[in-house]
């Protein structure tokens, strides 16, 4: 799956230079947001590790009434919610390099996005193969690519798309992972580096290709958004953010009780026929989740800044894992790989759906403070250096 929605220039825009800002001239509403969503991001990941049967869902079914409540709380406020967030936010950010690099020819802005573009697919890549085989870097650096051309469109067709690609989503399918019965494959829990070198590629070909189609509705929807600055000023799109925000996670916890019933064991496993209704179903309205957690967020980030708490050591460290989101989600599977490979720690057949999300939550908060002791060096991130050097290298 994620990858970084760090990878856009969420940023005030104080000049017309293409090359990157100080971190300190960054809006708060956007990278606080990434911040909160590694979180997600995290909890996202780390149960699909997990073996036992039976499964459903991406967790095992047995276990403790811990495991039940986890089992009803992450497919109802994470899974499929994460994600169309993680794409909205990359939608935002690519808005802001276009917005930054307005005075250039449009060829120039193509370029300044293919070369970033190119940065997320070699990056991804490499993390795929060595870490973790369900990279979305790569993906988004496919939908990049692609989407270098959409920047121009008119706001109507992007609305458009993102409203028709939502639809879409929730058409009755078999092929949701809300509701699948698979469990790990040798890609993601490979025996030994020789299986792990063989059975990784044609996984990550497979994401990175196909990966796009999920994503192009959210990264719609966030060049929209982001040509308003909608998550940067807040206070101007007040009124939206609220109905967004109300209506987008009402519709993300209604629309996840068919499947989060199912797999907290609350309610008997339906037909496979229902099954193919209730996964989309689930996805669809997690779109709806992610505007709305990003809609939440913003205001949440108006109401600090209005009362001067902007400042604060909790949020600057949260801030600051948004601002390295790209390396810190990578930093993640370090501790996924460590964790669940075979030949390494292998934890997957030992650890809980209750201990596998302590051990997301220890995973995040860990990066919080390598981000926020990077933030007091006045630092970026590595990868967010790497993919800024490169996008911007050569454009005057």
């Amino acid at each position: 799956m994620p990858a970084s929605a760090g990878i856009g220039d969420d940023r005030v825009m104080t000049t017309s230079s293409p090359g990157p800002l100080a971190l300190r001239e960054r809006a708060l509403g956007p990278d606080l947001t990434r911040g909160v969503m590694l979180l997600l991001i995290a909890l996202a990941n780390s149960h699909y590790f997990l073996v036992g049967e039976p499964r459903r869902g991406g967790f095992p079914l047995d276990g403790s009434t811990s495991d039940a409540v986890l089992r009803w709380v992450v497919p109802t406020f994470v899974d499929g919610r994460a994600y169309p967030l993680f794409g909205l936010l990359f939608g935002y950010g690519v808005a802001q390099v276009v917005r930054r690099s307005s005075p250039r020819p449009p060829s120039v802005v193509r370029r300044i996005l293919w070369r970033r573009a190119l940065v997320l697919v070699v990056v991804g890549l490499v993390h795929g193969l060595l870490l973790y085989v369900g990279d979305i870097l790569a993906a988004y650096g496919v939908l990049l690519f692609l989407g270098a051309w959409a920047v121009r469109w008119r706001d109507g067709w992007l609305l458009t798309i993102g409203v028709v690609m939502t639809v879409m989503v929730g058409l009755p399918s078999e092929g949701t992972l809300a509701v699948s019965t698979d469990g790990p494959t040798p890609a993601e829990l490979p025996r030994d580096l020789a299986t792990m070198l063989a059975a990784r590629p044609p996984t990550q070909v497979y994401v990175a290709l196909l990966g796009p189609i999920g994503f192009v509705g959210p990264f719609a929807l966030g060049l929209w958004a982001g040509r308003r600055r909608v998550l940067e000023r807040p206070a101007e799109h007040r009124r939206l953010l609220r109905v967004v925000a109300v209506g987008g996670l009402a519709a993300a916890v209604v629309g996840a009780q068919p499947v989060a019933l199912v797999l907290s064991r609350l309610r008997a496993t339906p037909s496979a026929d229902t099954l193919g209704v209730i996964g989309p179903l689930h996805d669809a309205t997690g779109v709806l989740g992610g505007l709305g957690y990003a809609a939440a967020l913003a205001l949440v980030a108006d109401r600090l800044e209005r009362s001067g708490r902007s400042d604060g050591r909790v949020v600057q460290a949260l801030v600051a894992v948004g601002r390295r989101s790209m390396t810190c989600y990578v930093l993640q599977s370090v501790v996924w790989t460590l964790a669940f490979t075979p030949f390494l720690l292998d934890l997957s057949g030992r650890l809980s759906v209750t201990s596998t999300a302590v051990l997301a939550l220890l995973t995040w908060l860990g990066t919080v403070l390598v981000a926020d002791r990077m933030a007091r060096r006045d630092a970026r991130g590595p990868l967010e250096s790497l993919v800024r050097r490169v996008g911007y290298g050569g454009v005057r």
